[in-house]
């Protein structure tokens, strides 16, 4: 079995996850202050050997990410490489609302896909299948990449790389939906089974013990 570990991070903290807003569009805004000591914490718990010697870090096109990816390659000193298709889904008409109503929307949508219902979409926005359709071939190649094994890092969005995950170990060992919420700089760690993937951990808080944010995504 390789020694390959994938971990899928989630980016710091931004003021549209403490204000609870629908914000997928590219760039994005930028990390809060918290937001950036999550990054570091994350940081230095990889660089500690948290999940194995990191030996890629990789981040969406989104400026939260990048700058989560920035700061944690501080502490594991690996230069961070961005790749697209793994940005946030994209929720059309519910961008950049805040109110309950589309929340409760977008939730619903996300928890359809989490049961296989991947063809529902977001209304004027993207599908489960959608999402997998750009996200799934960057792990891929990211896979392809380190043949060599070690610890790769990507550092994406909270409901993207929960589907990733889900739909990447088959649905073997994930947690039950109301568990699957995945904190500021909380993390997913896989690794190679046969062509496919299995779970190590689901680790959903934010490192370091610092707060989390209830948002709905980002």
């Amino acid at each position: 079995m390789s020694d390959l570990r994938l971990v899928l991070a989630r980016h710091g903290q931004t003021q549209s996850n403490i204000d609870r807003v629908l914000d997928t569009l590219l760039p994005g805004p930028p990390l809060t202050e918290l937001g950036r000591a999550q990054a570091s914490a994350l940081g230095r718990e990889l660089a500690e050997g948290a999940e194995g010697t990191v030996t890629g870090l990789y981040h969406s096109p989104a400026r939260r990410a990048a700058e989560t990816a920035g700061l944690v390659a501080e502490h594991v000193g690996v230069t961070p490489v961005e790749v697209s298709g793994v940005h946030e889904v994209q929720v059309g008409d519910l961008e950049g609302r805040n109110d309950e109503p589309a929340i409760g929307e977008f939730r619903r949508v996300v928890e359809r896909w989490q049961t296989g219902e991947l063809d529902v979409a977001h209304p004027g926005g993207e599908t489960g299948r959608d999402l997998l359709a750009r996200y799934l071939p960057v792990v891929a190649d990211l896979r392809d990449r380190h043949p060599d094994g070690g610890t790769i890092v990507l550092v994406s969005h909270g409901a993207a790389l929960r589907l990733a995950a889900v739909e990447l170990v088959e649905r073997v060992g994930t947690p039950p939906l109301d568990e699957e919420h995945v904190a500021n700089c909380g993390r997913i760690v896989l690794r190679p089974r046969g062509s496919g993937w299995e779970l190590v951990a689901w680790r959903s808080a934010v490192p370091g013990g610092l707060p989390a944010t209830d948002d709905p995504t980002g």
